[in-house]
């Protein structure tokens, strides 16, 4: 028979696991901060070398009786591992420490469910959750035999345990129909987007790297910000204006994570198809961190799972003022093109630098050159400077207007074209 699961588990026991597996290592630290995100207050953080996980326990059963003696020793309410538990040993841990264990899986969707806002955001962490569960189900009483039937159910009836995974799964069916339809929804404001042609800029990093501040940095949004992991969980879209391409829409996402439990990656899917759907992602990097270049790997694996790891990506190098002797700059690649900006969002320093990587990277062909305007094309004249394309302004000993212009191609070529004339005859000198 199981003990009766407590309501609390603040004061909690941490275990990191070393093994030989790189593709299974953890960062500790970043275990630590995910525990204090989650409100658990460690009392004790144990650190176990072993080359070959036991299938028992993962662990040695001599460390599990000495976590025992302190689970009892500090009033534990609470062990965490940092490290994917198998349901058994997770049920075999809780019976020799007697006081609940949850790994790492369970740890990330507990932060998810204490920090969804949205309707949206709610279902996803409770079909997430529920799924994780489903492995899980114990029979926590013994009191029950098989149900008892009555006249016309007599027969074997159910154990209480197969009504739960019963209900469980009805849940489940639930959630999965009510996310369908978010995600018709979704694709229907994204096509209406589409059909405006209105371009898609969806900020994606890891967690905590700083996606929320430069968000609320670039649209003047209040979107929180805090120096926790999974600080934003619910996506927002906001509008932002560019000097060549105009209007387009900003999205800021749910931040990734090393090991990224697949269950969430299913269950956020429809948030995720924001950055899927994006026409350009900006992947915002902590540049202060040790571990960004595996940070930037796990971030790419996701991408890759989703569906996004083809759309044009543009690097940003945030918290620069973190660092010493490090200045906002905006490197190209080979072809010219903007590859990599560092900023910092919190001092907003590099973000028109930004703003303009971003506006090269959407706009396909920029004129910028000077064009000589008679006084009879004023009106002209005047709808260049409705569309601020106009960046200095010079009169001949002719009379003509010499402007110098920077915009679309494709906008000059309209402008133009409603006039009934040739750009050629009205070009006083041409740059690019």
């Amino acid at each position: 028979m199981l003990f009766e699961r407590p309501d609390g588990g603040e004061r909690a026991i941490l275990i990191h696991l070393h093994t030989h597996e790189m593709d299974e290592r953890e960062d500790p630290q970043e275990f630590r901060e995910l525990a204090h995100s989650a409100g658990a207050e460690c009392v004790a953080f144990i650190e176990i070398n072993r080359y070959q996980p036991s299938a028992k326990f993962l662990i040695g059963s001599g460390k599990v009786e000495e976590i025992r003696e302190q689970v009892k020793t500090l009033e534990v309410e609470l062990v965490i591992v940092n490290h994917t538990l198998t349901p058994s040993q997770e049920r075999n841990l809780e019976r020799a420490l007697e006081c609940r264990v949850i790994d790492r899986t369970g740890l990330i969707l507990d932060i998810f469910a204490q920090r969804a806002r949205t309707h949206e955001g709610k279902l996803q962490v409770e079909l997430a959750q529920l799924e994780h569960m489903s492995t899980r189900l114990v029979r926590g009483w013994t009191h029950l035999e098989r149900q008892k039937g009555g006249i016309g159910l007599r027969g074997p009836g159910e154990t209480q345990l197969e009504t739960d995974r019963r209900l469980l799964r009805i849940r489940v069916k639930q959630l999965k129909q009510k996310l369908e339809k978010v995600r018709n929804q979704r694709d229907q404001a994204r096509r209406g987007r589409q059909r405006a042609e209105i371009p898609v800029i969806s900020l994606v990093g890891y967690t905590n790297a700083g996606k929320s501040t430069l968000f609320n940095s670039l649209t003047d949004s209040l979107v929180l910000a805090a120096d926790q992991l999974f600080a934003t969980l619910d996506p927002t879209l906001r509008r932002l204006e560019l000097p060549d391409k105009g209007r387009i829409v900003l999205a800021d996402t749910v931040g990734f994570i090393r090991h990224l439990p697949h269950k969430l990656v299913e269950a956020f899917r429809a948030t995720l198809e924001e950055s899927s759907n994006a026409d350009l992602l900006i992947h915002v990097i902590d540049a202060h961190e040790p571990e960004r270049t595996l940070q930037i790997e796990q971030v790419m694996n996701v991408l890759k799972e989703i569906g996004a790891d083809k759309i044009p990506l543009l690097e940003v190098y945030n918290k620069i003022d973190l660092m010493k002797d490090v200045q906002p700059q905006l490197q190209r690649d080979e072809t010219g093109k903007p590859q990599r900006v560092w900023v910092s969002a919190q001092n907003k320093q590099g973000l028109d630098l930004l703003v303009q990587a971003i506006d090269e990277l959407l706009t396909d062909d920029i004129y910028v050159g000077t064009l000589r305007l008679p006084p009879s094309l004023s009106k002209l004249r005047a709808r260049f400077f409705e569309i601020n394309a106009v960046q200095e302004e010079q009169v001949d000993d002719k009379g003509n207007y010499l402007l110098t212009i920077r915009l679309p191609q494709i906008e000059l070529n309209r402008l133009l074209a409603k006039e009934q004339m040739d750009k050629e005859p009205f070009i006083a000198q041409y740059t690019l």
